[in-house]
């Protein structure tokens, strides 16, 4: 599956709709951004299930702001619409590799009884 370029758009909709996304905060500018964007992609091409995207955090300052991304390159780990994993600074693909692999491996349970909780509360 192909890096999806996620936008103010696209952003909450592909969250919502996905329970495991993988979120690249970059810059154009940004050297270590661009020279991360392969290994981005590998792992995308190798983890078909999970739905990597990339905030241009110049074009789309909302969803950096909304995160309070203050340095990139930068990753989010989203599962079932909760953020369990971001990091900060260079990495390389055997690092992205250990994060996939932990957030894999991630108990959710926490996770859903919060939401069941919450939805008690709206009705």
């Amino acid at each position: 599956m192909a890096v999806v370029a996620l936008n103010k758009a696209n952003f909450k909709e592909t969250i919502e709709k996905n329970d495991f996304v993988i979120v690249d905060f970059w810059a154009p500018w940004c050297d270590p951004c661009v020279a991360f964007t392969p290994t981005f992609e590998a792992a995308a091409a190798a983890n078909p299930d999970i739905v990597f995207g990339m905030v241009n955090t110049e074009t789309d300052p909302e969803i950096s702001d909304y995160f309070e991304v203050s340095q990139i390159p930068g990753i989010l780990v989203i599962r079932e619409q909760a953020g369990i994993h971001t990091q900060i600074g260079e990495i390389g693909g055997p690092a992205l590799d250990e994060i996939i692999k932990w957030s894999r491996e991630r108990d959710m349970s926490a996770v859903r009884e919060h939401y069941q909780q919450e939805a008690k509360k709206a009705n």
